[in-house]
């Protein structure tokens, strides 16, 4: 074999596996880096919508607990400034905001209630098993037998 033709091989090899390792976004595999500049985007956008809406920046990070909060806290800033040098005023939101996530303390008391509702409706259930029981109690008229007809 000639040396050009192995230098063919190899490039034609290289071609190859560059065209593979480029559509590795279609078969499925994540690119770390574009996760990271989406969550750095998504943290801005949570930030600039606080910060329009008049929340304080403690606040947004209360309600958007798993978004960066450097993200947020510059997406906050950046729209501070926008606002101020444009003179724009906050909108008050129509929509309340959304409860504070649950702490552990919340998350015992549900389950207590749930446990407590749960001890009650089979309390209920029990009685209604019992007066059930009862009225099944009274003696019952058998059914008269009913006879087949004989075929001819």
């Amino acid at each position: 074999m000639t040396p050009v033709f192995l230098r063919l091989r190899h490039v034609a090899a290289l071609l190859v596996c560059a065209t593979l390792a480029s559509g590795c976004e279609r078969i499925g595999i994540p690119d770390p880096n574009k996760i990271a500049a989406q969550a750095e985007a998504e943290g801005k956008a949570i930030g600039s919508a606080c910060r329009h809406a008049g929340r304080a920046i403690e606040d947004c990070f209360t309600l958007n607990q798993t978004a960066q909060k450097a993200a947020v806290f510059a997406g906050w800033k950046e729209m501070n400034d926008y606002m101020v040098e444009n003179k724009i005023a906050e909108v008050t939101p129509v929509l309340p905001p959304p409860p504070p996530p649950a702490t552990a303390e919340t998350k015992r008391k549900a389950k207590k209630a749930s446990a407590e509702a749960d001890k009650a409706a089979e309390s209920d259930h029990e009685d209604a098993d019992a007066t059930a029981k009862e009225d099944s109690e009274a003696p019952a008229e058998p059914e008269p037998r009913r006879r087949r007809k004989i075929r001819e």
